[in-house]
Formats: structure tokens, sequence, C-alpha cells
């Protein structure tokens, strides 16, 4: 029995291509892997708060020196964290706002990227050399996006700056079986947007 976080970020609850990237995936999952259970995050129609000053100053303080005061700013990313830790498969549903993520999900990377606790300096010091933390995780990233083109050494890579950081963020923090799926050309709509969500979803029914 595996542990699946399903996280979604979209700011729209209703049409939401991404929600239905996320739901499709589930059920699909759920009916391969019965005894699989699931837990949910939702960061787009429940912001996660920015991190502030005070967050800052407590996560940077080692655990002994922490106070009762300093460890208040604390509480939502550890449960976030704990989250993270305790699940075996990450699920994130994210459309590209202005070829990025939501910002509610940027907050929470802010959150769960916390030193010497999802990921850490090898040698203990800034050395520019990144330990993940988070071992044994496989992430899938369903990502909505109105254009296409966005893949590796398509016409519009240089602007993906959303699978790619979510890429770069999470293999920082020790995940490395990471699978993108990508559901494009929403903008257009008609016959082209019908034949992406056709491709895309056969695709997630035969996910493994």
């Amino acid at each position: 029995m595996r542990k699946i976080l399903v996280i979604n970020s979209s700011t729209r609850a209703e049409n939401s291509n991404s929600r239905a990237l996320t739901k499709l995936f589930v059920e699909t999952w759920s009916k391969k892997n019965p005894e699989d259970t699931y837990s949910y995050r939702e960061v787009g129609l429940t912001p996660i708060p920015h991190i502030t000053n005070e967050w800052i100053g407590a996560s940077f303080t080692k655990v002994e020196n922490r106070t009762e005061e300093n460890q208040k700013p604390l509480e939502l990313s550890n449960v976030l964290i704990k989250e993270l830790k305790e699940a075996d498969i990450y699920i994130i549903g994210v459309p590209m706002y202005n070829w990025s993520i939501p910002s509610g999900l940027k907050s929470y990377i802010d959150h769960i990227m916390r030193i010497n606790e999802t990921w850490k300096f090898r040698s203990g010091e800034p050395d520019g050399d990144y330990v993940g933390l988070l071992e044994n995780k496989k992430l899938f990233i369903l990502s909505s996006r109105g254009d296409n083109g966005y893949a590796e050494g398509e016409h519009n890579a240089h602007m993906n700056f959303q699978t790619n950081y979510l890429q770069t963020i999470f293999t920082i923090l020790g995940v490395c079986d990471i699978e993108i799926i990508s559901l494009d050309n929403e903008e257009y709509g008609g016959e082209l947007f019908v034949k992406s969500q056709q491709e895309i979803y056969d695709r997630i029914l035969n996910v493994k």
C-alpha cells in the first residue's frame, strides 16, 4: 500500500483542465492500485500564505535554539513537510500562468524548501552541493497550458518556467523519479485541443 499526495494549484474551481487531469489520474490509478490511499492539499482555492521575515528567521535557527515563539511561524510548514515525508507518490496538478506556476504553488514550495528538513548542503555549510532528503519518492506533474511547444528542443522551451521549474525544485529535494504529462493547446480550442486532450487522457490511462 502506497500513500499518494495530490496537490491542486489551479485558482479555478470549475473548468480547470489541470484539475480534470488529477481527477482522471486518481480514478485511473485507484482502479489499478486499490490498496493505495490518498490525501489532498489544496493550494489554489485555499492559497498557502507567503513566508515572512519571522518564518525565515525561525527556519534558519537551529532546532535546539528555537523558542516557543519562533516555532509558531513554522507550524504550517511543518504540516506540509510531514505530508511530503509520509507520502510515497506526489501528483501535482498545475496550470501555466504567465509561463510559470500559480502563486499559491510557489508559496507552497517556499514552505517546503526547508534546509535540513527537505534538503541540505553536503558539507553542512553553503557549498553549492545540494542533497535532497526526500528519498524513494515518485512525482507526476500534470500540467495544462494554453500554447504548445514547451518541451525540450521545441520553439517555446525557453519560456517554460512551469514544468522545468518544478522538476528542478523536486530534484533538489531528492525526487529523481519524475514524469511530466502536459495538456497543451487550451487557448486554441476546437479540434486541436480535443486531439491534445485525447492524447493526454490516453497517456494517463496507461500510466503504471
